[in-house]
Order: structure tokens, then C-alpha cells, then sequence
């Protein structure tokens, strides 16, 4: 992954930590392009660095944006819930 890939994953996730809540979902269209596994990888490593630097809602939030975007991807498998 290129150095500028990665600084415009990094400046995405800034957006969406500074967005109104709520504008997630126009942030993320808005950037659509930058939507792939680097940017999920990378949303993970900047949520693992909060939680680190106790910021626990902040990791919380991002692993949920990854862990939806993965879902979309189809990067996050569905487990079949047995009734």
C-alpha cells in the first residue's frame, strides 16, 4: 500500500471522528473510492491505537464502521444462527 493510500485512509477516519453524528454513511459515500480492506486494516489499527491511549468510545465506534464496511464488502463472514 502506497504512503499516500495511507494517509488518505488516515484523513478519512479523521473525518468520520469529526463528522456530526450522523453523517457517517455521507462521509463514507463521499469516499467511496477509499472504501477496500486497506481502509478496514487501517480502521482497525487506529482503534486498537485508541483503546491504547484510553479512548475506549473511539475504538468502539471505529471497530463498528470496520466491522459494517467489512459486512458490506463481504470481507466479515455471516455465521447462520441455529434456532
Amino acid at each position: 500500500m502506497s504512503q499516500s493510500r495511507q494517509e488518505q485512509y488516515f484523513n478519512l477516519i479523521d473525518q468520520l471522528m469529526r463528522c456530526p453524528n450522523g453523517e457517517e454513511p455521507n462521509v463514507l459515500t463521499e469516499n467511496s473510492e477509499l472504501l477496500d480492506q486497506g481502509f478496514i486494516e487501517s480502521l482497525v489499527q487506529v482503534s486498537t491505537m485508541m483503546a491504547h491511549e484510553d479512548n475506549p468510545d473511539g475504538a468502539k465506534f471505529l471497530i463498528h464502521v470496520a466491522r459494517q464496511l467489512a459486512k458490506e464488502l463481504g470481507l466479515y463472514p455471516e455465521v447462520p444462527v441455529n434456532s
